[in-house]
């Protein structure tokens, strides 16, 4: 008897942890939720706003995203965001947009996105890209790649380290990616590696480099340019 009521006390708790693992995305309680970047209340996301002082404009953006962006920077490449910072309609809906411009040889570098998963569609030109795994068993970190015409589509699992390049010597590029989270956030590694403010130790970074500490010091005195607006 002592068994079996051990057993169902645990199938009740591993039912319970698996309802709230369920229910921790929550499909939104109302129409809308516009963001109140006025309020000094910290919750994850934003207050909503009152709905009688919710306005069509809080729902619109003249981005000007058939505009090319200007891609003379370092890395070659220009990320025009559009998220709930940008449109406060955003606000608790899961979903935002980028539109990338590619300098002809020029990339958007090996990054991630903590709470999205991308979708990228090639607009004009060609582009090679790619994620990598997250550590796996045989300690293997597997590399997925695919070269992209004008039309075809690309997807970047949540949180997986990806890449853009455009091959092409004297053609630029041009994609839209959409991504499932009003705000999906942005790691450059490079930059968020050898960039970070105060320096990350170069004692660290050689061991995990398996480079020479001059290396690491020649690395954190570039400029690495951050190519989102």
């Amino acid at each position: 008897m002592a068994s079996s009521t051990t057993f169902l006390v645990l199938t009740a708790l591993l039912a319970l942890l698996a309802g709230q693992v369920i229910a921790s995305d929550p499909s939104p309680m109302q129409d809308f939720c516009v963001a109140d970047k006025d309020s000094h209340v910290s919750v994850n996301g934003f207050v909503c706003k009152d709905p009688k002082d919710v306005k069509a404009d809080d729902f619109f953006l003249a981005a000007n995203l058939d505009m090319t962006r200007d891609t003379t920077s370092k890395i070659g490449s220009n990320v025009t965001l559009i998220n709930v910072m940008r449109i406060p309609g955003l606000n608790t809906l899961g979903i935002s947009l980028a539109r990338i411009d590619y300098a002809p040889l020029g990339e958007n570098p090996p990054h991630t996105h903590p709470r999205a998963t991308e979708i990228l569609t090639v607009l004009e030109g060609t582009l090679y890209v790619g994620f990598v795994t997250s550590n796996q068993a045989n300690r293997e970190n597997k590399l997925f790649t695919k070269m992209l015409n004008k039309g075809d589509v690309f997807v970047f699992p949540e949180g997986l380290i990806h890449f853009q390049f455009n091959p092409c010597p004297d053609k630029p590029a041009v994609a839209i990616a959409a991504l499932s989270s009003q705000n999906p956030g942005a790691i450059t590694i490079a930059n968020a590696v050898f960039g970070s403010k105060l320096p990350i130790s170069d004692d660290v970074l050689a061991k995990a480099f398996q480079v020479e500490k001059n290396t690491v010091d020649w690395l954190q005195a570039q400029f690495w340019a951050d190519n989102h607006n």
